[in-house]
């Protein structure tokens, strides 16, 4: 099976995990890795994403690590427009997080367009952080939790600081 997934991971964190370990335990992954010119777009407050060749980087370590436990293969490609990759013919399903499902479905509007079938939407759960809100990348930056969702000790109790 043939599996899309998508997004800037700028960090990647254990909620990403869910995801790939999900991905991964269905087929080989193709990672639509937001561009320089995409990642400020797709962001929903605006803070620093590091550039397209380190979040790559980093990706490619973490993504190893499930190809090789689940016998995978894997390909991270540059993710220009939101619907990206996965409205390309060659995809099977599309591993989601809950607020992300509305843009699989648009991509199954678009696959329809085009003649081919729609994907298996697979929604993955968020995963919580020690406080109980969801693990997210804003909020690492931010510096209230890790990546692992632990709270961060100099931050308790303290609102976000936000970077221009």
């Amino acid at each position: 099976m043939q599996v899309a997934r998508r997004g800037t991971f700028d960090p990647v964190h254990d909620g990403h995990r869910d995801l790939f370990d999900r991905a991964f335990q269905l087929g080989d992954v193709t990672v639509g890795l937001t561009s320089d010119e995409l990642a400020p777009q797709t962001r929903n407050e605006e803070r620093y994403v590091r550039p397209f060749d380190a979040r790559k980087r980093d990706l490619e370590h973490e993504l190893k690590r499930f190809a090789d436990r689940h016998d995978h293969e894997f390909e991270i490609r540059s993710l220009d427009e939101p619907t990206g990759i996965a409205t390309e013919s060659g995809f099977d399903s599309i591993v989601v997080s809950p607020e992300t499902t509305q843009g699989a479905k648009e991509i199954n509007s678009i696959r329809k367009e085009r003649d081919l079938d729609p994907l298996e939407i697979v929604v993955v759960d968020h995963v919580e952080a020690a406080d109980g809100e969801r693990i997210s990348s804003t909020r690492i930056v931010n510096g209230e939790i890790d990546e692992h969702g632990n709270i961060t000790p100099n931050r308790q109790g303290r609102p976000p600081i936000r970077e221009q």
